[in-house]
């Protein structure tokens, strides 16, 4: 037992976090594996360009959509139970994508995977939460879990490139059979089941609301990201604003709600969700931008652009394990806020860059901004699943996951499309006469579409395109850079100056002290 009564977790909770890591470790791999197998499964399939974007963005549609309602079933019929069917499914549908023989067996398959995938991420928050109850194991539990989402990352180009010279692109889909075969193996043996005992039967118009509220909103800003706006994209976010005003409507008149909007009550889970949301955002938009000028402007294959964010990755997964310790001394709040000055500083470096300037300051902006954004993912999801009462820890793993799924989703469509628009702005002008008229239209559009054009051009025409195409792509990420700064300055200042007053971790208030705090935060 520890000072403040909480009971110590020993060598079967830590062996539990282990199992809980590999499905983690799966879902984030999963992603980006699909990146590199994508050209091979298309030719293999004969899947059509609209067929492609459905295989990719299906996933994160349904574990979007049903995050909250996996969430909520978790803590009404047992997180390890739920855990162990997410799994058990999984593993089926890595089955049958791997030898799915159609496109729309593959997009079938794609569906049931997003599904066993939401039904994983907030189990596995929720258990965590529930075997480490010292608030130091606690936090160090989620940052090394945290670190599993960078790891796939880091593992997934490498591991797909190398599977992909010597098998078939369904392979890397069975990657996932195994691992989940050992976590139903081990699972029910270091696993402890948590449930929330009063909770009442689920309500089915609920979950009908939440997935009208969430998929189409998703759906309007990918479409909006890609191809800018359009009425349907715009129809299909309006309509999930309003069939989101309803659901809370709903939640509130209701005695056993899908989701418990009270929650929101706590300062400091509204503010760490707040936080992982304006990070998840101006993240997702500096990976995209980065790979962009990678392969494109820059002319590299994917796996060394994989290569070119490894650094990144690995300094975020070291930070993940280091900021826990740092904040047993230091208040979160504080933590966080230092990491917010050094992505800040990073991103007003990325606004100076010239088009000569390579990849190397790139390469080492990121691992720095990788390395100082990853406390506000690791100790912001500890203060979600820190700030609610055990039996609603699924619900808060729902909620800390769809921040990041929003936050990415909405970064990559206002920060992605604002850079796009300043790219086409500069380069409309400054495309060489000498280049044919179909190139220089494809390298007005994009600067993918500019890297594409050269391919058909002769080395002298390529070279000459490519040098105004990589001033306007760097005049883009400049004033991605310089809002992106804006935006997380102001979102780290907001969130200091709202959970300064909670202290280092393992000296926390007792729970009544803790709400009246909370409350003291919102009314102010």
């Amino acid at each position: 037992m520890t000072a403040g009564g909480a009971p110590k977790a020993g060598r079967k909770e830590w062996i539990g976090l282990g199992i809980l890591a590999l499905p983690t470790l799966l879902v984030a791999l999963d992603v980006f594996v699909l990146l590199l197998a994508l050209p091979h499964l298309s030719a293999d399939l004969g899947a059509n360009s609209n067929q492609q974007l459905w295989i990719m963005d299906i996933y994160g549609f349904l574990v979007a959509g049903f995050l909250v309602p996996m969430g909520t079933l978790g803590d009404r019929i047992g997180r390890r139970k739920l855990l162990l069917i997410g799994g058990a499914a999984f593993g089926a549908a890595s089955l049958l994508a791997a030898f799915a023989t159609s496109p729309a067996m593959l997009i079938a398959a794609r569906v049931l995977l997003g599904i066993a995938g939401a039904a994983i991420s907030p189990s596995t928050l929720a258990l965590i939460s529930t075997m480490f109850q010292d608030a130091k194991q606690r936090a160090a539990a989620i940052g090394m879990w945290a670190s599993c989402f960078t790891l796939g990352a880091i593992i997934g180009p490498m591991l797909g490139g190398v599977m992909l010279e010597h098998f078939w692109w369904g392979s890397l889909f069975l990657l996932g059979v195994p691992v989940m075969v050992l976590l139903l193996i081990v699972g029910p043996k270091v696993l402890p089941e948590s449930a929330n005992p009063e909770a009442g039967r689920i309500d089915l118009p609920s979950v009908a609301l939440n997935l009208g509220t969430t998929l189409p909103v998703i759906y309007g800003i990918k479409e909006t990201a890609r191809n800018g706006w359009s009425p349907l994209s715009g129809a299909a976010i309006v309509v999930g604003i309003v069939l989101g005003v309803l659901f809370v409507r709903r939640q509130r008149a209701l005695t056993a709600p899908l989701l418990d909007v009270s929650l929101f009550r706590h300062g400091r889970f509204s503010a760490s969700l707040l936080g992982l949301l304006a990070y998840s955002l101006i993240g997702g938009t500096v990976m995209l931008l980065m790979t962009q000028y990678f392969q494109a402007a820059q002319r590299m294959t994917p796996i060394e652009s994989g290569l070119g964010l490894l650094p990144g990755m690995a300094a975020a997964t070291v930070s993940f394990m280091v900021c826990p310790i740092i904040a047993r001394k230091i208040r979160p709040a504080y933590v966080i806020g230092a990491g917010i000055v050094g992505v800040v500083a990073v991103l007003l470096v990325f606004s100076q860059l010239s088009a000569d300037s390579g990849t190397a300051t790139l390469i080492a902006g990121f691992a720095v901004f990788s390395f100082c954004g990853a406390p506000i993912v690791a100790l912001g999801t500890n203060m979600v699943v820190g700030a609610v009462p055990p039996e609603k820890a699924g619900s808060a793993g729902a909620l800390s996951q769809i921040s990041n799924e929003f936050g990415a989703a909405l970064g990559v469509a206002t920060l992605g499309t604002l850079g796009l628009a300043v790219y086409r702005d500069r380069v409309a002008d400054t495309v060489p006469a000498t280049v044919p008229a179909d190139a220089a239209e494809a390298a007005r559009d994009s600067v993918s579409g500019a890297a594409a054009a050269t391919q058909n051009l002769p080395q002298q025409l390529a070279d000459a395109l490519m040098e105004p195409v990589r001033v306007a792509f760097t005049g883009g990420i400049h004033t991605v850079a310089t809002v992106s700064a804006i935006l997380i300055a102001v979102a780290g200042a907001f969130f200091v100056a709202l959970m300064r007053h909670v202290p280092p971790i393992g000296q926390e208030e007792a729970p009544a002290e803790a709400a009246s705090s909370d409350e003291q935060t919102l009314a102010a």
